[in-house]
C-alpha cells in the first residue's frame, strides 16, 4: 500500500472536494496525511486520515484574508489578485514546503495528492521528484492558442482570427500585465534552490504526473494538445449537512411549482447580492424561491421579511434538493454548479470575482445556462433569466444530456484509480 501526503490550500472549497478521495484511500488500505489549516482538522480526522499540523505555513484564515494581510489591495480587482497570487499563494508555498519537508522526512510519501493552489506541494516534488497529483476545484487554468487567458471569462474560439486573439491576449497577460508574478513565482523558486519554472504560472499545475477535473468534458474548453496527465472524473459527490432534518416547509416541494434554488455559496455570502434581487424579481411569479445562506443568519442578511413564495435555510442538502430543482441562480461556485448539472438542472450564473467568470463562461458556452454578466444582478434582470430558463426547453434539455455523461462517471472510485496507478508506476496513467 502507499504513503500518500495530501496539502491544500486553506479554504473550505480547496479542501471538502478531496475529502471524500482521502476517505477513499484510506478504506482500500492506503496510509494518508494531510497538512492544511487546523480548522480542518475535525474534517480530516473524521475521514480516517492523519492530520499533520502546519508550523510554518497555512496560518491565515481565508475567510478572513484583509486581517491576515493589511497591505492587500481593494477592491477586488486586478491589483487584488496579482496580490493574491504573490503573497497568498506563492509565498506561502516556501513555508508549506517547509512544513512538508519536515514531515516526509519520517513519513517518506509515495506520491503527492494536492489542489493547484498549494503550491508548497509544487515546489516539493520538483525538489523530490515524487510523482505530483492535483485534483482541480476551478475550471482548468489551462492557455493555449484555442483559449482565451484565464480569469477574463471570454470564450473559447478556434478560428483563425480567434487563435490570434488568443495568442495576443496571452502575450499581454504574461509578458505585460503579470510579468512581475511570474518573476516572483521564479524567484521563490530560486530561493528554495529551483530553476524558473518552464511555463506559465498557471499552466503548472495542469502538466503534473496526474490532473483531475472533477467534471466532463463537455463542460471544459476543448484544447489541442492536452497533456496525457488530464484526466475528467465527473462530478463529485455531494452530501447532506452533518445532523441535516428537512425544514417544515419542505412538503411544498411538491412539484406544484417550480423551485428556483438560489444559492451564494460558503464563503461570498456576507452581502445579499443575490439572494435581495431573487426575491424582490420572483416575488410575483408562480414558483418557489428557496434560499440556501451558506451558514449565514437571515436576519444578518438582512431577510427576515420574506415574500410568501420564499423558504430559507441556513444549509440544504442537496440530494435531496436538486432533483426537485427547475432553476439554480448561483453566484458560481465551481462544485455547487457540478452538482446542479449533474442533476440536469439549468443555471443563471452571477459571479465576477475569482474564478466565477470563467465558471459563468462556460454555462453559457455549453448551453446549460444563462452568464449574467454581473455579480449584482437587478431584480428585472433575475425574474428574465429565470423566465427565460423556465419558458425556453432547450436550457433544460441541454442539462439534462450533459446529466447523462455525469452519470457515466464515478468521480471517486475513478480518482483513486489513477492515483492508485500513479502510486504503483510513479508515471502518468494511460
Amino acid at each position: 500500500m502507499a504513503r500518500i501526503l495530501i496539502g491544500t490550500f486553506p479554504a473550505r472549497g480547496h479542501v471538502n472536494p478531496l475529502s471524500a478521495i482521502a476517505r477513499r484511500l484510506v478504506e482500500r488500505g492506503h496510509e494518508v496525511a494531510w497538512i492544511t489549516h487546523a480548522k480542518y482538522r475535525a474534517l480530516i480526522e473524521a475521514a480516517g486520515v492523519t492530520f499533520v499540523p502546519p508550523t510554518d505555513g497555512c496560518k491565515f484564515d481565508d475567510e478572513h484574508l484583509d486581517e491576515t494581510f493589511p497591505a492587500r489591495p481593494k477592491p477586488s480587482g486586478l491589483s487584488q489578485l496579482k496580490f493574491d497570487i504573490k503573497h497568498v499563494f506563492i509565498d506561502d508555498g516556501v513555508h508549506q514546503l517547509r512544513d512538508i519537508q519536515a514531515f516526509a522526512a519520517t513519513f517518506k510519501p509515495s506520491l503527492v495528492l494536492a489542489d493547484a493552489a498549494f503550491v508548497g506541494t509544487r515546489l516539493y516534488t520538483d525538489l523530490s521528484g515524487l510523482p505530483y497529483c492535483v485534483l482541480g476545484v476551478i475550471p482548468m487554468t489551462l492557455g493555449g492558442d484555442d483559449v482565451a487567458p484565464f480569469g477574463l471569462g471570454f470564450q473559447p474560439s478556434a478560428s483563425w482570427f480567434g487563435r490570434l486573439r488568443n495568442r495576443m491576449l496571452h502575450w499581454g497577460i504574461q509578458r505585460v500585465l503579470f510579468a512581475d508574478v511570474q518573476r516572483h513565482y521564479d524567484a521563490v523558486r530560486a530561493s528554495v534552490g529551483l530553476g524558473a519554472a518552464s511555463g506559465w504560472v498557471l499552466d503548472g499545475p495542469v502538466t503534473s504526473t496526474l490532473y483531475l477535473q472533477p467534471t466532463i468534458p463537455e463542460f471544459e474548453y476543448p484544447r489541442r494538445g492536452m497533456p496525457s496527465s488530464v484526466h475528467f472524473i465527473g462530478a463529485l459527490p455531494v452530501t447532506a449537512p452533518p445532523n441535516w432534518v428537512e425544514p417544515s416547509w419542505w412538503n411544498e416541494l411538491d412539484g406544484s411549482r417550480p423551485v428556483i434554488h438560489v444559492t451564494q455559496g460558503t464563503l461570498a455570502n456576507d452581502r445579499p447580492h443575490l439572494f435581495a434581487p431573487a426575491l424582490e424579481g420572483l416575488a410575483k411569479e408562480d414558483v418557489l424561491v428557496v434560499i440556501s445562506t451558506g451558514g449565514r443568519s437571515i436576519e444578518s442578511l438582512g431577510l427576515s421579511s420574506l415574500p410568501d413564495n420564499a423558504r430559507v435555510s441556513t444549509f440544504l442538502s442537496y440530494p435531496d434538493l436538486l432533483p426537485r430543482t427547475s432553476v439554480m441562480l448561483t453566484n458560481g461556485g465551481y462544485g455547487g454548479v457540478q452538482a446542479a448539472l449533474s442533476h440536469g438542472v439549468p443555471l443563471a450564473v452571477a459571479g465576477r470575482t475569482e474564478d466565477k467568470p470563467e465558471v459563468a463562461a462556460r454555462v453559457a458556452w455549453s448551453g446549460v445556462g444563462l452568464d449574467l454578466k454581473t455579480a449584482t444582478p437587478s431584480p428585472r434582470t433575475v425574474c428574465s433569466a429565470v423566465r427565460k430558463l423556465l419558458d425556453d426547453p432547450r436550457y433544460r434539455e441541454r442539462a439534462r444530456a450533459l446529466a447523462t455523461q455525469y452519470a457515466r462517471h464515478d468521480a471517486i472510485t475513478e480518482a483513486v484509480g489513477l492515483i492508485e496507478d500513479v502510486a504503483r508506476t510513479g508515471r502518468t496513467p494511460a
